[in-house]
């Protein structure tokens, strides 16, 4: 080890004492001590011959700057300006490596020949390869912002039917939170780089498909080409005042010239949830709920026949002890996709055409209503993409593209899965005879209004179902005209796009009757009572639609002088919404819009330095005249060091980059509806009533003030640094980066807290929020081949932690009360400080938790030291509510026709208050009991094994409601994404039908899940507990190419 670290800094002391002195045609020299001790360059001191020689191009053109180096050594020079070289190698036979950025390496066997003519050949896919970026392309090598991309391979392996999820743990930096597993309703939350402002509602970023601003959540990924997230200022700038929380670029498929190619995909899936709430039965409920009662000192409500009769299923229609969740949900559900996309094109005309259909089934049974009420999502995507060269110098691009879904869902005024967790497990029967059974509150001395919310057929079961037909159309036209006849590499672009969506609800609903069970007390037969007449089905409908449009005119220019390659971008955009939804905005009768200038200039020298200047000017309507307009520049710089004189004469690294941007960008957005916040005064003209005059018999209506408006509110501004290294090693199996970013956000938009409530109004909109927000980035990547055997192994690593740096908070007695200081999201709450005991009681040292505390309650700290628990006790807890660290690993493999790849996501540095719905014990009341509530309670002889209070109305608001550490759990978790296994078959037998490729695979879909959350999942925060389960995929699809 002490040789290997030796050795290791005399090639670092050497490396730098020669850097400056190595010339073109030179070879590094060494100390001749130094050789004898590197094995590796043993030969060096024997005999040597000299190798001459010149380096060109395919064209002939020589090429300065070439890596000569021989294999296995370090030793090496570089070509001069005319591509001549001139090296001494070892006499005996010997490999000559010649390598230079863009081109493809090659190898020569010295053994006789001593002057070497060397043709190199352009590596097309690297020099060519480029990278998406805001308003056009870049070439990868030359990019200094930071920015990274998914391509369609990665995003069909993931068999979701939202594209959003198929991000998950792929692109570092971008993290996804996905609440529902609702079909036609499972958008995630996605969040770049953290969250920079003050709330999480404002940090979304910016969506442009094919740079258009729209959603991507549902298109079909066989549409898309690639994914590109845009996360630093140099990257974002252009796009001004949207650009402050990151940019997701979405760009569709393109044809290719060439003959037409036929792809047809299809797969069937069972979707199954991942995590259901575990029910107490009737027993069990009924013995708990004795034991609160007895708890706080009242009588029991079930008597031994009741309990003997839940515990032994005696009479199951008088006294149910019902598993709703297996009845009413099915154990899994359907999903299919295809896809038939044909491509090509002549040299003239090239197209892309695509049609998509999605079915997706939900979990609820629909028990032969004569209607499916069940959750359904049936979307159909389609689109075409036209290239037609008018001229040599003209190009003109038409895109179509657009879907229609068909949602439907049951009939319910309450979501499914909340109202889940308030029946009681004897609330009903189900059905019987087809009647729908009641529990009668005769047959078991409960109240009756709790029965009547106990059943959980009475939120859904025939009452109907509500459908929602959505049609979505998108057309963009862009004009392409080189101006070369000006000046070489000047071009003209027009873009217009035009979407329009309209939506058509159908709600069909009806009442039904329900029953009771009852014996007659002489003959004990059974026999019902019917309550409420059946309905018919009434029927509503209404439309709704939507429209905007987008103008984009630029000029282009991007030439190369000799080694100096200068581009520059000047561009007009507006866009138009013309009906805001009303979901988001307020005022929408009147359209919204923006306007806005970009410019960029860029400079690259020889691949090897890069400059960049980008700079947005955006308007928005949402301030006065004044202030609507702000310039958000950002600068960028890069260096390619491995094509440097100093890093020739080595084999270890082959790419070696830095680079470092700054810039601002903005945000006019709050997390409210409102909209022009400038506004002097906003009023509800139906705001009150009141009485006037003699005549009391009607009210009069009265204009209610909403918000005072602020003329000298502007730009919310984000200061952003980006410093990232780029890398290749080993033969470029080992690649990566590292990101480190610093941002700074200012002027954030909110209101004051510290007025006082007697002015009685809402206070204006105004720019005195600040949050810092800083984190890092990690890729590396291993890729190998042995044979036939291909592997890879990649890994993402990414950290956000914002601080509040300034908020108007109401002054406060101490200082853990204040959020200024903490991460957005963070959790208040108490600190837990076990249960009570005997021995606390009796030392009489107990705070006043204002309660009658008894062994088994909760017991908190006393922070300010007042012997009193009250709000002044409450401070930051656990972690934030939006995760801080997030990662992915991808792995697989290719070995004749198999292949495989697996995905494992995850995030850490989170916590989950568990919700008061699912720890509250009976709901507060008469609801729904968990069972993990039952085995983890206190008692007597559990009270050192117990994890939750003892069972106490009374005691609720101190036990359950309060937000305390006992209740805050580490939502970290790791997920198995997605795991593919496919086998591609080849063969003579596949040309007789036209057939270019076949390929068979299984996979699945959030698989397994390691977590510590348990009861619900961990990716949903507390007021998302109840939503539509996550569901996990299990997948077989057929891919074939003609």
């Amino acid at each position: 080890m002490e040789k290997l670290v030796s050795r290791s800094l005399m090639l670092i002391l050497i490396g730098m004492a020669t850097a400056q002195n190595i010339q073109a045609g030179e070879r590094m020299s060494m100390p001749t001590s130094f050789k004898k001790q590197t094995t590796g360059l043993s030969h060096v001191s024997q005999q040597t011959i000299s190798v001459k020689g010149n380096v060109r191009d395919q064209s002939g053109e020589p090429m300065a700057g070439v890596n000569v180096i021989v294999e296995g050594t370090t030793i090496g020079t570089m070509t001069d300006s005319n591509g001549n070289f001139t090296l001494n190698v070892p006499s005996t036979s010997i490999k000559i490596k010649f390598s230079y950025i863009g081109y493809e390496d090659q190898i020569v066997l010295i053994k006789n020949n001593r002057n070497l003519n060397i043709t190199l050949n352009e590596n097309s896919e690297m020099l060519d390869e480029v990278q998406i970026i805001g308003y056009g392309t870049q070439k990868k090598i030359t990019v200094t912002g930071a920015v990274s991309s998914v391509g369609t391979k990665d995003i069909l392996k993931s068999p979701v039917p939202n594209i959003a999820q198929a991000l998950t743990g792929k692109v570092p930096g971008l993290s996804t939170i996905q609440y529902s597993g609702q079909p036609g309703a499972d958008d995630p939350a996605i969040f770049v780089r953290g969250i920079g402002s003050l709330d999480a509602k404002r940090a979304a970023p910016l969506v442009m498909v094919d740079g258009v601003e729209r959603s991507f959540f549902r298109l079909d990924p066989n549409e898309i080409e690639n994914i590109t997230v845009l996360k630093d200022a140099s990257a974002t700038a252009v796009f001004g005042v949207r650009g402050a929380n990151g940019v997701i670029l979405v760009t569709t498929k393109r044809g290719e010239e060439g003959k037409a190619q036929i792809s047809v995909s299809t797969s069937a899936s069972l979707q199954k949830p991942i995590r259901l709430y575990e029910y107490a039965n009737s027993y069990d409920y009924a013995v708990a709920f004795n034991e609160k009662l007895t708890n706080d000192g009242a009588s029991p409500v079930f008597g031994e026949k009741i309990l003997d009769a839940f515990k032994n299923h005696t009479d199951p229609l008088l006294y149910p002890d019902m598993d709703w969740m297996e009845l009413i949900l099915k154990p899994t559900s359907f999903q299919s996709q295809h896809n038939l996309s044909i491509s090509g094109g002549t040299d003239r005309v090239r197209y892309f055409t695509s049609v998509g259909i999605l079915t997706q089934d939900g979990l609820f049974r629909s028990f032969d209503a004569g209607y499916n009420s069940n959750f359904t999502y049936n979307r159909y995507n389609y689109r075409a993409n036209l290239d037609i060269d008018v001229t040599r110098s003209t190009l003109l691009k038409i895109n179509l593209g657009g879907r229609l879904e068909d949602t439907k869902e049951p009939n319910t005024k309450s979501n499914l899965f909340t109202f889940l967790t308030r029946v009681t497990p004897f609330g009903g029967a189900g059905l019987y005879d087809g009647k729908w059974i009641h529990t009668s509150p005769d047959n078991i001395g409960w109240d009756k209004g709790a029965l009547e919310n106990a059943d959980p057929f009475e939120c859904f079961f025939g009452k109907g179902y509500n459908q929602r037909i959505y049609n979505e159309i998108n057309l963009d036209l862009s004009l392409q005209q080189k101006l070369d006849f000006l000046t070489k590499g000047l071009s003209l672009n027009i873009k217009g796009s035009y979407n329009s969506g309209y939506t058509h609800r159908k709600n069909r609903y009806k009442e039904i009757p329900y029953y009771t069970a009852h014996r007659d007390p002489e003959t004990n037969e059974l026999f019902f009572r019917k309550f409420r007449e059946e309905s018919q089905l009434y029927f509503e409908e209404s439309t709704d639609r939507g429209r905007n449009w987008y103008l984009e005119g630029s000029l282009n220019y991007d030439r190369k002088f000799g080694k100096h390659q200068v581009g520059a971008l000047i561009l007009y955009n507006q866009w138009r919404d013309q009906y805001p939804d009303p979901a988001q905005f307020d005022y929408v009768s009147i359209p919204r819009g923006y306007v806005g200038l970009v410019g960029r200039a860029t400079y690259n020298f020889d691949n090897r330095y890069m400059v960049d200047f980008n700079v947005g000017y955006n308007g928005s309507e949402n301030f006065a005249p004044g202030h609507r307009y702000g310039i958000f520049p950002a600068f960028s710089a890069g260096w390619i060091l491995s094509e440097e004189k100093f890093m020739k004469n080595q084999s270890f690294i082959n790419y070696l980059k830095i680079r470092g941007s700054y810039g601002i960008v903005g945000n006019d957005l709050m997390n409210t509806k409102s909209r022009f916040f400038y506004l002097p005064d906003a009023y509800n003209p139906h705001g009150t009533s009141y009485n006037f005059g003699v005549d009391v018999s009607g009210n009069r209506d009265g204009a209610t003030e909403l918000q005072m408006g602020n003329p000298l509110v502007s730009w919310e501004k984000a200061g952003k640094q980006n410093y990232g290294l780029d890398f290749s090693i080993l033969d470029e199996h080992l690649s990566g980066s590292f990101d480190y970013f610093i941002e700074k956000r200012h002027d954030i938009l909110t209101t004051r807290n510290t007025a006082p409530n007697f002015i009685a109004i809402t206070m204006p909109v105004v720019n005195i929020g600040k949050v810092d927000n800083k984190g890092f980035e990690l890729v590396l990547k291993w890729n190998h081949s042995i044979g036939d055997f291909k592997y890879w192994i990649n890994g993402n690593l990414s950290y956000a932690k914002n601080k509040i740096v300034y908020k108007d908070e109401i002054p406060h007695k101490y200082p853990w009360l204040y959020e200024t200081g903490q991460s957005v999201g963070q959790p208040f709450g108490f600190i837990f400080d076990d249960f009570v005991t005997e021995a606390d009681l009796e030392s009489g040292k107990l705070p006043d938790h204002k309660l009658d505390l008894k062994p088994g309650d909760a017991k908190y700290k006393d922070l300010n030291g007042d012997n009193i628990i009250d709000d002044n006790d409450q401070c930051p807890i656990g972690n934030p509510i939006y995760p801080q660290l997030t990662a992915g690993i991808t792995a697989g493999f290719e070995y004749k026709g198999f292949d495989f790849s697996m995905l494992w996501a995850g995030s850490g540095k989170v916590s989950r208050f568990i919700s008061a719905g699912l720890r509250v014990p009976f709901g507060g009341g008469n609801y729904g009991l968990l069972q993990y509530m039952i085995d983890d309670h206190w008692t007597p002889e559990t009270a050192e094994t117990a994890k939750t209070p003892r069972f106490s109305g009374a005691a609720n608001a101190n036990n359950y409601t309060r937000n305390s550490t006992l209740w805050l759990k580490d939502a970290s978790y790791i997920r198995l994404k997605n795991v593919q296994i496919g086998y591609t078959f080849k063969g003579e037998w596949m040309k007789k039908i036209h057939l270019k490729n076949m390929r068979i695979y299984a996979s699945g879909e959030n698989l397994l899940t390691f977590d510590h959350l348990k009861i619900a999942d961990p990716e949903a925060t507390d007021d998302k507990q109840f939503q539509y389960p996550l569901q996990m995929i299990f997948n077989i699809g057929l891919n074939l190419n003609f």
